[in-house]
C-alpha cells in the first residue's frame, strides 16, 4: 500500500503518514551509535564509528584535528559540540549550515548562539526539505551538547522531520532502544561529569556491535565550564586519549586477532 505514496516527500499517505520521512529515520536506526548524558556540571557525548576497511588511511585522525576528527562529533561552534548519526555527507552539509549560522549571530550580537536558537535554525532548514517537491529529507540526526548563560547547560536531539526536543540522556543510531533503557536505570539528575562519562562508555561498551572497545571504533567529546574564564570548553578527544579513559574505566577491549598474535 505505501508504494503509491512513498515516491514524493510532499504526498500523504490515507493514514496521515509521509513515508519518505519515515524511511529516512530507519536509514539512521542503521548507523552508529551517538550518546549524549547531560550532567550538572557539563555534557558527555560518544559515538560509534563505522571502520569500513583495515586499508583506509586514518592518519589524520590520530592527532584529531580542527573540530573532530570529520566522522562522527563535530565542533559547530565555541559553546556547541555536535554528534550525527546517518548520512555523513548530509551531515557535511547540516555542520557547515550550522556553523555559518552561529558565525553569523557571532557577527550581529557579538554573543555565542543559544542552543536551543541554533538547533531550531537546523529544524527549519529540515523542515523545508519536507515540504517542497523535488527535495529528499536530510537522512540525518544530530545530538547538540551545548551552554548558554540562558539555561545552561543542554542536550537537544533533532531528526529528519524538522522536530527537536531537549534530554537529559539519549541515543540515536544503531541499538538505540536498548541504550535508551540502560540510560533509565541508571541516569540521575544530580550525576557529574566524571560520572557521567563512566556511564557512557559503559552503556556504549554494552550497546555497540563492535567486538571490541578502543578509539578506532570510538569518538568522545566533553563540553565542561573554565572555572577561570567561566566560559564553556569543549574538548574533543584524541584516539590516544580516549584509550587511556577506557583503561581507567577497565573497558578496554583487546582484538582476537591482537590476542592470538600475542599467543
Amino acid at each position: 500500500m505505501a508504494r503509491r505514496y512513498d515516491s514524493r516527500t510532499t504526498i500523504f499517505s490515507p493514514e496521515g503518514r509521509l513515508y519518505q520521512i519515515e524511511y529516512a529515520m530507519e536509514a539512521i536506526s542503521h548507523a552508529g551509535t551517538v550518546l549524549g548524558v547531560l550532567a550538572k556540571d557539563g555534557v558527555v557525548l560518544a559515538a560509534e564509528k563505522k571502520v569500513t576497511g583495515k586499508l583506509l588511511d586514518l592518519s589524520s585522525t590520530k592527532e584529531g584535528g580542527y573540530g573532530g576528527s570529520g566522522e562522527k562529533i563535530y565542533l559547530l561552534n565555541d559553546n556547541v559540540i555536535g554528534g550525527v548519526a546517518g548520512l555523513t555527507a548530509d551531515a557535511n552539509s547540516l555542520v557547515n549550515y550550522a556553523r555559518t549560522a552561529a558565525q553569523r549571530h557571532l557577527l550581529t550580537y557579538n554573543e555565542d548562539i543559544p542552543v536551543e536558537l541554533l538547533a531550531q535554525r537546523l529544524c527549519n532548514l529540515k523542515q523545508g526539505y519536507t515540504q517542497f517537491g523535488g527535495l529528499r529529507p536530510f537522512g540525518v540526526s544530530l545530538l547538540y551538547a551545548g551552554y548558554d548563560p540562558h539555561y545552561q547547560f543542554q542536550l537537544y536531539h533533532s531528526d529528519p522531520s524538522g522536530n527537536y526536543s531537549g534530554w537529559k540522556a539519549t541515543c540515536i543510531g544503531a541499538n538505540n532502544g536498548t541504550a535508551q533503557s540502560l540510560l533509565k536505570q541508571e541516569y540521575k539528575d544530580d550525576i557529574e561529569v566524571k560520572d557521567a562519562i563512566g556511564l557512557v562508555l559503559r552503556t556504549m561498551s554494552k550497546t555497540m556491535d563492535s567486538t571490541t572497545l578502543g578509539s578506532e571504533k570510538l569518538e568522545f567529546a566533553v563540553l565542561t565550564l573554565d572555572e577561570t574564564t567561566k566560559r564553556p570548553k569543549a574538548k574533543i578527544y584524541k584516539p590516544s586519549e580516549i584509550d587511556a579513559l577506557l583503561a581507567s574505566e577497565g573497558l578496554m577491549k583487546k582484538d582476537e586477532d591482537t590476542e592470538m598474535k600475542a599467543a
